[in-house]
């Protein structure tokens, strides 16, 4: 009987072997593609995630703790309270030295916000102030360090001066002496004439808005300065909210007139709304744009900003790349070339509401 002869081991693979190894490679091979594909592309996103929420914590944190002071008046001297007392500490435009809104401008995107900060330069004024102005003497109240000139004002400062009828001016100091400060004014020349006892005191104002052009969220100190704060913002939407009473401050002393007052003190501003939200009532663009005005020049204000208690801000971030925004216009305002879903990260939006605490003081 015949036996087969014994196959050597080092013998070669037949056609067939290699044709099954070949294939069991390319699926195996392709599994491993499939599983770090994804994997590839999501740690691409990943990173790009966690920088658009850091964006957004950034936008959102500043314009929160800017609000939150908006309207903090003088706590020291012989004037104090909210500075809605006396004029509008919030204005929906752009105010300032260099592109200033007009003053019936009420934009959604672009909010001046005003307040007096942890200072001890607080007084008023002790000779009447032109409209041409160069200097501004002041009284040297209780609250003013005495080992300093000028109740404690030093060049470089921003300050603001503002009475009971509605107006206000601001000023960066050039000069301080014994007994007058040079100011520099923000405006060619002063919008008002004030008179000894209005209040003269350091001052914040700051105007945060939408740059469309570079999606960037800006500040603007009403100077000459713009800085920008966070990049990639495709949005900013503020909405407001306001007492529906109508405001009684400031008002001024009879035989002067405001926006709220005739000269004989009788009360010509606004009527009172229909609450809408809560206990408060929505306010509108055409609610800051329609009278009555107060204020003076560039200054100018309506009497319903002087209601506003609550605001509402959104904020919407895009992904930077391109690469990570897909075509959908909901999703993207502005869209990218991304096609897999799983590479995509759709524009992140934040809407969070603000009560700023010196607007709220009587409520």
């Amino acid at each position: 009987m015949m036996r087969p002869a014994p196959r050597r081991h080092d013998a070669g693979f037949t056609v067939v072997e290699l044709l099954i190894s070949t294939a069991i490679m390319m699926i195996v091979t392709g599994a491993i593609f499939t599983v770090l594909t994804p994997s590839q592309r999501s740690s691409q996103a990943q990173p790009e995630t966690a920088d658009m929420q850091q964006r957004m914590r950034v936008g959102a944190e500043t314009l929160f703790k800017e609000l939150v002071m908006a309207g903090a008046g003088p706590y020291q001297g012989s004037t104090t309270g909210s500075l809605v007392n006396f004029f509008a500490p919030i204005l929906p435009r752009r105010l300032g030295r260099v592109d200033a809104d007009p003053v019936n401008t009420a934009r959604t995107d672009a909010i001046t916000l005003i307040y007096i900060p942890n200072s001890y330069s607080q007084t008023t004024i002790s000779h009447p102030m032109p409209v041409v102005a160069e200097e501004v003497k002041v009284l040297h109240q209780s609250n003013c360090p005495t080992a300093k000139q000028l109740c404690g004002f030093e060049v470089g400062m921003d300050i603001i001066i503002f009475d009971s009828t509605g107006n206000f001016d601001t000023f960066s100091l050039t000069e301080v002496q014994e007994s007058a400060g040079h100011l520099q004014h923000r405006q060619q020349n002063l919008n008002h004439l004030y008179q000894p006892g209005a209040q003269v005191t350091e001052i914040v104002s700051n105007t945060y808005y939408l740059d469309r052009a570079t999606n960037q969220l800006m500040r603007y100190n009403a100077l000459f300065e713009d800085i920008a704060i966070v990049d990639d913002v495709v949005d900013l939407r503020i909405d407001y909210f306001g007492d529906p009473n109508p405001p009684l401050l400031p008002k001024p002393p009879l035989g002067v007139a405001n926006c709220l007052y005739d000269t004989l003190g009788a009360y010509i501003g606004p009527a009172a709304l229909t609450p809408t939200d809560g206990s408060l009532v929505a306010l509108t663009s055409d609610d800051f744009t329609d009278g009555p005005f107060c204020g003076s020049g560039p200054n100018v204000f309506d009497a319903d900003l002087l209601r506003i208690r609550k605001l509402r801000v959104t904020l919407r971030m895009q992904a930077a790349a391109p690469g990570l925004r897909g075509a959908d216009t909901t999703l993207f305002v502005n869209p990218g070339t991304a096609r897999e879903a799983d590479r995509t990260l759709p524009d992140y939006v934040l809407t969070f509401e603000v009560s700023p605490r010196n607007l709220n003081l009587a409520r």
